[in-house]
């Protein structure tokens, strides 16, 4: 009897482990958010629909934010997976309001349950105050509203965000540090966002600027090799290769160019780990 105990207990403790190891992994399944900030909520009026906002950053930040938007049935508390929405970023300012740019969700239909999309605010609030106004059709009530939340936007200690009035043109460009997001020494992904300013409520992507980029460790006096220079990808980002070989403040020099053109020389990134 003895012997049919110890055979039996190593299947009993492995059948709960397994158990509680499917739970977790249900769970995690089911909160796709787990990690993630919540930077706002509200209710789309007309569409009954909850709308969640996500970040995987504890804060916003000048520059480029990327968001996660979860909705909700208002009555029956239910996901809502397939819907269309258009985000509008606001600054008042009293006297004058402007816009920013934006990327709304690129589908319709909901990754892993979130409606990923973006916001590149080009100031921290304080001279006034940033609204982000979402609009929701929800295809499967067929209904539509919209909501406007506040948001507070901050600058981080590093800027992740230059502008240049361009030289060849005279046209005021923005240019978000989007990647890397957590540098290490080695290779690590390099990407930008590029918008060009036409007016206070258009900023629209830019895919005409061919960018230089050279790493430098001020402290050091010294670059790196292997280094990519960033190219477009497609609705303004640029996506290149950056390498550190070792830890400390690193200074990332961009050059622009359009043609033959010079647009700027005189911006950068710091980076420090």
């Amino acid at each position: 009897m003895k012997k049919s105990v110890c055979i039996l207990l190593p299947f009993c403790f492995l059948s709960v482990f397994i158990l509680l190891t499917a739970c977790s992994k249900d769970k995690a399944d089911n909160n796709p958010t787990a990690g993630m900030t919540k930077i706002s909520e509200g209710y789309a009026a007309g569409a009954a629909t909850k709308v969640e906002i996500y970040s995987k950053q504890s804060h916003v930040n000048t520059g480029y934010n990327k968001f996660y938007i979860a909705l909700y049935d208002s009555a029956s508390g239910n996901r809502v997976e397939e819907a269309h929405i258009h985000l509008t970023p606001v600054m008042d300012m009293g006297m004058m309001q402007h816009n920013a740019p934006f990327e709304n969700p690129v589908s319709e239909t909901a990754s892993g349950h979130l409606f990923p999309c973006s916001v590149t605010f080009v100031m921290p609030s304080g001279s006034g105050n940033w609204t982000l106004e979402i609009e929701v059709h929800n295809h499967v009530t067929d209904k539509e509203g919209s909501l406007v939340l506040p948001v507070t936007v901050t600058d981080p200690a590093k800027s992740r965000q230059q502008s240049f009035t361009a030289m060849h043109n005279g046209a005021k460009y923005f240019i978000s540090l989007i990647e890397p997001s957590s540098p290490r020494v080695g290779i690590n992904d390099l990407e930008l966002a590029i918008y060009k300013k036409e007016a206070m409520d258009s900023w629209p992507a830019d895919s005409s600027l061919t960018v230089t980029m050279i790493p430098e460790m001020p402290s050091m006096g010294h670059s790196s090799p292997n280094n990519v220079n960033p190219v477009h990808t497609g609705n303004g980002h640029y996506k290149g290769k950056v390498n550190f070989t070792m830890t400390g403040l690193w200074r990332l020099n961009l050059d622009f160019m359009s043609g033959s053109a010079v647009a700027d020389t005189t911006r950068f990134f710091d980076v420090e780990f």
